[in-house]
């Protein structure tokens, strides 16, 4: 399983947009901060087929230390949490199993117009 960068998303959009690596930046730059402006402002973001982005509080727990084994407090926070649409999860699972996706099948993906 391989990491892929940010850097490598806009430079794969550039090639199938044909545009220069810099435009597709930034946009990839700007949809990223409209997203975490959103999530800050408590507003949700749904993608159709792909998912839905929303931020939650995480209720206050206990916890131990597991190098003394001290009880620990951890206070209640705020988490931006992720849940997958239909196509995304058919999609992951079919790769799971190994049968092969090709981008065009991916929600939300770039068609092209030869």
């Amino acid at each position: 399983m391989a990491t892929i960068t940010k850097r490598d998303i806009t430079d794969r959009i550039a090639e199938r947009l044909s545009q220069p690596k810099i435009v597709a930046l930034t946009v990839v730059q700007e949809f990223l901060a409209e997203m975490t402006a959103e999530l800050t402002a408590g507003n949700r973001l749904e993608f159709r087929e792909f998912g839905v982005f929303e931020v939650k509080m995480r209720a206050a727990r206990k916890a131990r230390n597991p190098q003394n084994g001290e009880t620990v407090h951890i206070p209640a926070r705020t988490v931006v949490h992720f849940r997958a649409g239909r196509k995304m999860k058919e999609l992951v699972r079919g790769r799971a199993v190994g049968v092969g996706v090709s981008t065009a099948d991916a929600p939300g993906a770039l068609q092209r117009k030869e």
